[in-house]
């Protein structure tokens, strides 16, 4: 599925998509979402920033930017920034092609994003791209169970759910993080195997001097 498509569906569900995601964040994703960004500071990148509903937990201080392909999830992040009073410069980007000057930002966010990026590894590597040397990308992610028999059925539904609600089910976005490039430093299993928690930043040989 190509980017325009992918744009097409999220307008089209955009005003229903925090009711799609309401058992996502029943399993525990509004929980971790505050622990996930609490530490971040300077200039903090989010990709597919949605309906905004990581705004709330940002901390104070920050020079907040955020992308998504759907202008009218954007409209709906806007609307929620107004309410909270917070200011974020929201853009329409594609992550896999990102306008952004490399190595402009001290944090890159994403949560539950790289399951629906038509070329993950590709988005991944602008994510590298667009992070400052020292700085941090943090994930939080569902991802494709590690059990063999959980594994096997979210491969056989996914085309299923791809084709209703969009986002894969059955990504292996910590291998995916690992192929473009970027070093997980902490990886962590939250709740169900199938979400996981992950800081990562550019690899050693990119931090040398």
């Amino acid at each position: 599925m190509g980017a325009q498509k992918v744009r097409q569906r999220f307008d089209r569900i955009a005003w229903v998509y925090d009711l799609l995601e309401a058992p996502m964040e029943m399993m525990g994703a509004r929980r971790w979402r505050g622990p996930l960004l609490s530490t971040v500071k300077g200039r903090v990148l989010e990709v597919g920033i949605g309906t905004g509903k990581n705004l709330p937990y940002y901390p104070q201080g920050i020079e907040l930017t955020g992308i998504d392909i759907s202008p009218l999830m954007l409209d709906k992040a806007r609307r929620r920034a107004e309410t909270l009073n917070r200011r974020v410069a929201l853009q329409v980007q594609d992550v896999e092609a990102m306008s952004f000057v490399s190595e402009s930002f001290d944090y890159v966010v994403s949560t539950f994003v790289f399951c629906s990026v038509p070329n993950p590894v590709a988005g991944l590597r602008e994510v590298k791209r667009v992070l400052k040397r020292s700085g941090t990308a943090l994930f939080l992610e569902h991802v494709r169970s590690e059990n063999p028999l959980l594994g096997f059925l979210m491969d056989l539904l996914n085309p299923l759910v791809r084709g209703i609600i969009g986002p894969n089910i059955n990504r292996r976005t910590v291998e995916n993080i690992r192929s473009a490039g970027l070093e997980i430093r902490c990886l962590e299993v939250l709740g169900p195997a199938i979400l996981k928690r992950i800081r990562a930043g550019r690899g050693t040989l990119d931090n040398a001097p």
